[in-house]
């Protein structure tokens, strides 16, 4: 249709004008066509309908801003199921045009309330996940049976595409540092892909590694003062020597959802996200706390008073506002080494990895000590690179 002026599209007919106001508005759906493919208006990007309605669970997390903006910016129709306050949902309108993003409550224990956000969903992303218990929600209420739900319904409602996020190293087993029985977090997602896996056999899996980037869950978690300990002490497992992680970027997870779900080949498969390097834990914090200024070489091992402290605000909530929560079974599972098991990676999904060295230090910027302090040039060194996870046996940090 060709471009009209303003002047003519008020000298418009009532009849005419829905023809005409730009992307959004689209003809009488025909009653014997329920396809919502044939919606399709625009030439691409934000202001424009790709045919895509996409139901985000758990977008309010870290990751979850980044995937509806990537969203956003391919002209889908973005559906927010939020509880507690829908003010966490605020931000994202400007990741989609105006009506392209609609923000939904639930309660994931109220079924119908999961099949009104799944009713005209084409595709469905479910990163509902959680570092620690409360008393209204277990890992496996959020892992497991919520996970679970999700699928079921997605299956009855005709969705073409689940993508859900699991965990690196979930497993039914997992190794023990120092918790009996290992973390109950890794195995409560493992018995979430095993419930997914059930309800929808053609979803894609996704086992991310620790997830960095802006306002992270990772470098934050390591800089809190929390997670340290006094005189700039970091107690480690093994004093982080025997635990070797692979960081994966945040914008390289999301270019992997969104090159999932316009994979036709990636149905019914598992990805493991890892990044491009695997470090020692005690090499990434001595790389993280010469970015951010702090002192070096304090790495001490977990003591019994250390993990009495976790064990108390596992147990007293109410006392451990923001983030991060530091309880034991977050401290269980970060001292797991990073296993890959076999499963596709980022790599087959022709995503193109970001190192963390060169990553980090930008991302510690705002948490840099005496950032006010306007240092001489070459006071303080920027850093390069973090050491190879080659080291000789025995040898100390």
């Amino acid at each position: 249709m060709a471009t009209l002026t303003v002047r003519q599209v008020i000298g418009l007919g009532r009849k005419d004008l829905p023809r005409c106001i730009g992307y959004y508005t689209v003809q009488k759906r025909d009653k014997s066509d329920v396809t919502i493919q044939n919606y399709k208006r625009g030439t691409g990007g934000r202001s424009s309908f790709s045919g895509e309605v996409v139901t985000v669970f758990g977008s309010t997390g870290f990751l979850g801003r980044f995937i509806v903006n990537r969203l956003g910016k391919t002209g889908s129709q973005i559906i927010l199921p939020w509880r507690g306050d829908d003010a966490r949902c605020w931000g994202m309108k400007p990741s989609a045009d105006l009506g392209q993003l609609i923000m939904h409550e639930i309660d994931v224990r109220n079924d119908d309330d999961i099949r009104k956000v799944l009713k005209y969903s084409t595709a469905v992303v479910n990163l509902i996940g959680r570092e620690f218990e409360t008393r209204n929600f277990n890992y496996d209420d959020v892992h497991n049976v919520t996970a679970r739900k999700i699928a079921k319904y997605s299956k009855e409602a005709g969705v073409k595409k689940l993508l859900h996020f699991s965990s690196l190293n979930a497993s039914p087993n997992p190794p023990e540092c120092f918790k009996k029985g290992g973390s109950d977090f890794l195995k409560s997602k493992y018995a979430g892909e095993v419930a997914v896996r059930e309800e929808f056999p053609e979803a894609i899996i996704f086992r991310p590694a620790d997830i960095f980037g802006d306002e992270d869950r990772f470098i934050r978690y390591y800089i809190s003062r929390l997670r340290r300990y006094v005189n700039f002490k970091t107690p480690l497992w093994q004093k982080g020597q025997k635990t070797i992680k692979k960081p994966v970027y945040v914008t390289d997870v999301t270019d992997g959802v969104m090159s999932a779900l316009n994979d036709p080949d990636a149905a019914g498969k598992t990805f493991e996200l890892v990044g491009p390097g695997s470090y020692y834990l005690c090499d990434i914090l001595d790389f993280i706390y010469k970015c951010a200024r702090y002192p070096t070489g304090n790495i001490c091992g977990i003591g019994p008073y250390f993990k009495a402290r976790a064990q108390f605000f596992d147990k007293v909530q109410f006392l451990s506002h923001g983030y991060p929560r530091f309880v034991l079974d977050r401290l269980e599972k970060e001292h797991v080494s990073d296993t890959l098991t076999g499963c596709p990676t980022l790599e087959d999904l022709n995503v193109k990895l970001h190192s963390f060295e060169k990553v980090c230090p930008f991302i510690t910027a705002p948490y840099v000590r005496e950032n006010y302090y306007a240092p001489s040039l070459g006071e303080f060194k920027i850093p390069e690179s973090i050491k190879s996870t080659v080291r000789p046996s025995g040898a100390a940090y």
